[in-house]
């Protein structure tokens, strides 16, 4: 079972849906027990970084977060949940992130022809060998939501990029660890490849 994280962040139909249509039994959930039985645990979510932090907070649900990240179990966060498990950002000063990986999540920057948020489809660069990203092409389209972007600290760590306007860390795996600023869900038949090696992983 894969068990999806409720913290009223927005964007856990559309995950959910996905997952189904590949065959996954699925628990949309914010019970701690439900999220402990689950095989594996996905962190969707889209919105501002200190909301969603103070939502964990008030759900309880930092501490289940670390423990899944701690246990070994396949763990995804997507978009917003990508940027809740790094140290900072710049959208919510002073807010600390899960704190998970180590990085800053950074304003794109205003540029000639670039509209901020960055809303559409992007090639990703592949690299590092991501297991995400198994038996896809060289150059996938995935689709993007989002005004602000990852700045891993750790370039080992980082599996895609893209470029808009700057150097974007797409796509972070540590371990168990995984994590697409892009939306899988929304990225058609890619999209639908990347979540179903997910739902592969062994725990």
């Amino acid at each position: 079972m894969i068990g999806i994280i409720d913290y009223d962040a927005g964007n856990l139909k559309s995950v959910e849906k996905a997952l189904i249509a590949l065959g996954e039994e699925v628990c949309v959930t914010r019970d701690r027990h439900e999220l402990n039985r689950a095989d594996k645990v996905i962190l969707p979510g889209v919105g501002n970084f200190g909301d969603a932090m103070e939502k964990l907070k008030s759900f309880g649900l930092v501490d289940v977060i670390k423990e899944t990240a701690e246990s070994g179990k396949p763990f995804l966060g997507i978009c917003l949940g990508l940027q809740l498990l790094f140290e900072k950002s710049e959208e919510a000063p002073g807010v600390e992130g899960l704190g998970i990986l180590k990085g800053e999540i950074l304003r794109i920057p205003d540029g000639e022809g670039l509209k901020v948020p960055h809303i559409g489809w992007n090639s990703l660069k592949l690299k590092n060998q991501g297991r995400l990203f198994a038996g896809l092409e060289e150059e996938p389209y995935v689709y993007f939501v989002h005004s602000y972007y990852l700045k891993a600290a750790e370039p080992g760590i980082v599996k895609a990029v893209t470029e808009y306007g700057v150097q974007i860390d797409a796509s972070v795996e540590q371990g168990n660890v995984f994590a697409c600023q892009f939306h899988p869900e929304k990225s058609s038949r890619t999209g639908l490849a990347i979540l179903k090696n997910f739902a592969e992983l062994e725990g």
